[in-house]
C-alpha cells in the first residue's frame, strides 16, 4: 500500500546551532520546517519547529488510574465482602497495605499504554519510509543533524536551497 507522503527537502548540518538557525530562518521565510533528526537533544528546537507537547501522557494517565483503581477495588472487594477474615482485630479495609499493588500495576499499565500510544502516533509498525532512501540520514544517529522541510513549489525551491546553504547546510537532497 503506497502512502501519500509530502515531498521533502532534507538538509544536512554539521552541528545543532546551524540546524537551529536554519530552522528559524526557514520558518521566518514561510517555509514549513516539519521535523529535525539529531543525534542528541538540541535545546529550543521544539519551539523553533512549533512542535506541540506529546499527547502520549493522557493515555498513560488514564490507563494508570483505571488499572490502579480496578486493582484497589479488587483488593477491597475480596478483603471486605468476598472473604472477610478478622485477623487480630485489624480492620477489614486495610488501605495502607492495599496501596502497594495498585501502584505497581498502575505503573505497568501506564508503561504499556505509553508504548501502545507511541506506536499508534508514529504510525508503526511501518517497514519502509521514503526518508530511508536518503543514505545520509543514517548518520543522524552518529554525528549529523538533518532538517526536514516540506518541499515548496518549484518556483520557491531555489530560495529555500539558498537559505539552507547560507545557514551552513553541507548538502541538500529532495525526496519525491
Amino acid at each position: 500500500m503506497k502512502t501519500t507522503e509530502p515531498p521533502l527537502v532534507i538538509a544536512e548540518f554539521r552541528n545543532g546551532d546551524d540546524l537551529s538557525a536554519a530552522a528559524r530562518d526557514a520558518r521566518k521565510q514561510g517555509f514549513d520546517a516539519i521535523d529535525a533528526l539529531t543525534p542528541c537533544p538540541v535545546e529550543g528546537l521544539d519551539e523553533i519547529l512549533g512542535l506541540d507537547a506529546s499527547p502520549i501522557r493522557w493515555p498513560m494517565l488514564i490507563a494508570a488510574l483505571v488499572v490502579a483503581g480496578a486493582a484497589y477495588g479488587l483488593e477491597f472487594w475480596s478483603a471486605v465482602y468476598a472473604y472477610p477474615i478478622d485477623s487480630g482485630g485489624r480492620p477489614l479495609n486495610s488501605w495502607p497495605i492495599f496501596l502497594l499493588v495498585p501502584f505497581e500495576v498502575g505503573v505497568l499499565a501506564a508503561a504499556i499504554a505509553g508504548f501502545a500510544a507511541l506506536l499508534a502516533l508514529c504510525g508503526l509498525p511501518r517497514l519502509n519510509h521514503p526518508l530511508f532512501d536518503c543514505e545520509a540520514v543514517e548518520r543522524a544517529t552518529d554525528d549529523r543533524y538533518f532538517l526536514l522541510v516540506r518541499a515548496p513549489p518549484p518556483s520557491a525551491t531555489a530560495p529555500l536551497k539558498l537559505l539552507l546553504f547560507g545557514a551552513g547546510a553541507l548538502r541538500i537532497e529532495e525526496q519525491p
